[in-house]
């Protein structure tokens, strides 16, 4: 007992201290790299691009919405051969066939199922996709830059291969 009284124990302690906590950095950051951390794609850009033009993207969809409607009218979602469909009218209801649209569908959780499609066709106002693959069952995130002379908008929805219902974000 008169050892540790006598204050010899005190450099163990902390050196012992010093330890763990340079041993938890370590493990800290050996764990978080092997995490499949996946960048934003908002706006179809990167984060920091992305949060740069925030206000010029806005500006941009409440320009658009002044002027024209985007309505999602895909049926649904799933494996066998899906077709995305977007409507765009002004806002009298007429109809507009000169639009550009690509899309932009992905997991939330990773990079790995990306798509860009460009390509569509245009029938009466429908705006329609082919060639999208769905390989994994459950929310994909569709996000649609649709641009009309120049006015734009980004129209970001998450839909559901199990669900016909689609939800704007």
């Amino acid at each position: 007992m008169a050892k540790l009284s006598s204050g010899k124990i005190w450099p163990y302690i902390l050196g012992g201290s010093i330890t763990l906590v340079f041993g938890m950095c370590v493990a800290t950051i050996m764990v978080t790299s092997k995490a499949d951390i996946q960048e934003s794609n908002a706006y179809m850009s990167k984060y920091q691009e992305a949060d740069a033009r925030a206000n010029e993207f806005i500006n941009a969809q409440i320009n658009f919405d002044k002027k024209y409607n985007i309505e999602y009218v895909t049926e649904s979602i799933g494996v066998d051969k899906p077709q995305i469909k977007y409507k765009v009218t002004d806002k009298s209801g007429k109809l507009i066939d000169n639009a550009e649209i690509i899309i932009d569908i992905s997991r939330p959780e990773t990079e790995k199922f990306n798509q860009l499609l460009e390509t569509f066709t245009v029938q009466e106002g429908i705006y329609t996709f082919e060639g999208a693959t769905f390989p994994k069952v459950g929310v994909w995130n569709i996000i649609a830059r649709v641009q009309v002379g120049d006015d734009y908008r980004f129209y970001n929805l998450k839909a559901d291969t199990r669900i016909k219902e689609v939800f704007e974000f």
